[in-house]
């Protein structure tokens, strides 16, 4: 079970002290950060026209699926997650986010009833409190979900 980035900051010395408690070895990992330059070149290939975070719409929470309405339960409980990539992050290669540092965005299973996988929805969740992401079409576009409609 993963646990989203925002319920649980531990840093290095819980991590530590994590892993001595579980068992195990403590490991400090530092994320890469692509440069501007790296970013353009992938969004130069990877896109014949590139896609801004300015696309990104609203959704009142109120229009959501409810199975989005289950998903966002689970993260805010910290799960547990009906798949195992459900929590692991969520690299925005798209780039029609926000920019963000490489481990900033997680992203989780909206269930779609009668699909035989995992489907297309997804909740794409930041580190801020309710920075929650939801798309219909497997990351082509996202809705920030605004939670006071």
């Amino acid at each position: 079970m993963r646990i989203p980035p925002r319920i649980t900051r531990i840093g290095a010395v819980g991590a530590l002290a994590s892993a001595l408690f579980i068992g195990g070895t403590a490991v400090t990992a530092t994320a890469a950060v692509a440069t501007p330059h790296q970013a353009t070149a992938y969004a130069a290939t990877a896109h014949a026209t590139p896609v801004h975070a300015a696309s990104v719409g609203n959704v009142c929470y109120s229009k959501l699926p409810s199975q989005a309405h289950d998903t966002l339960d689970l993260i805010a409980k910290g799960g547990p997650f009906p798949y195992p990539k459900d929590g692991t992050v969520f690299d925005n290669r798209e780039g029609i986010l926000p920019s963000q540092s490489a481990d900033y965005y997680h992203e989780y299973t909206v269930i779609t009833p009668g699909s035989p996988d995992r489907g297309a929805r997804r909740i794409v969740a930041g580190e801020k409190k309710d920075e929650d992401y939801y798309t219909a079409d497997h990351y082509k576009t996202f809705d920030l979900v605004d939670r006071s409609c």
